[in-house]
């Protein structure tokens, strides 16, 4: 009887230690991904205003330079505007200027000087149901950090794919999101970042008038980390591909 007490108590004792290396191994991939992503606004002729989410591609010490990646669709129309970024655990914002766009996919880069920020890793292949972590900032306002999992994988017509780049994740998201990074919830290297969600429309009983926009779950579009790659080899960016 004895025995089986000590062996109990070994064996809770172990569960205990395992569950606690897990919440700390997560606690750290955290804590890494958050600096890399940023709040992106711009503020256009006229008095107009918008807000997005970038990841940092890359930084250069020497320079003092580094490089975000967002959506293009936060800089349409084209008119003149001024752009700048502000950082996590950073007071204050940082003028920024457009690098590239790219004229076939939803994708953008922008730069900065005078800050050099933490930049991602790449993971192109995931699978189907692989956690995940979205860290944006919606609405333009606080850093969020939302919790999911790679609810589509990108394939060909005809194709029934279950690994591969992802193009689907179940996180809600909102206005202010997009460009935002969709990391592996293991390694914190990028997936991808946020392009866009739906919506569907839900009446309000108290004002028959007003219509609410809800995202969908399970259908925030992400722009993978594999579509970007190649965007910055088709713009003469390979240097920015993270290493």
């Amino acid at each position: 009887m004895r025995r089986c007490l000590r062996l109990l108590a070994v064996s809770c004792l172990a569960a205990g230690c395992a569950s606690t290396a897990g919440v700390s191994e997560r606690g750290e991939v955290i804590r890494r991904i958050l600096p890399s992503t940023v709040q992106l606004r711009a503020e256009r002729e006229g008095g107009g205003r918008r807000a997005a989410s970038g990841v940092v591609l890359a930084s250069d010490s020497k320079s003092g330079r580094s490089w975000i990646v967002t959506t293009r669709h936060f800089l349409d129309p084209p008119r003149p505007q001024e752009i700048y970024v502000s950082m996590p655990r950073r007071k204050g914002r940082v003028k920024a200027v457009v690098s590239a766009v790219s004229s076939e996919i939803d994708l953008a880069v922008i730069e900065v000087e005078g800050v050099e920020l933490p930049p991602v890793r790449f993971k192109e292949v995931v699978q189907l149901g692989d956690e995940v972590w979205v860290v944006a900032f919606p609405w333009g306002r606080r850093l969020t950090l939302a919790s999911g999992v790679v609810s589509q994988i990108a394939s060909q017509e005809g194709e029934v794919a279950v690994e591969g780049m992802a193009r689907m994740v179940d996180a809600s998201v909102s206005y202010g999101a997009s460009g935002g990074g969709v990391f592996d919830a293991v390694s914190g290297a990028l997936v991808g970042i946020v392009e866009g969600y739906r919506t569907a429309r839900v009446a309000v009983p108290e004002a028959p008038d007003r219509v609410l926009q809800v995202p969908v779950p399970g259908e925030t579009t992400v722009i993978s980390s594999g579509l970007i790659f190649r965007f910055l080899l088709a713009s003469g960016l390979e240097f920015l591909i993270p290493k």
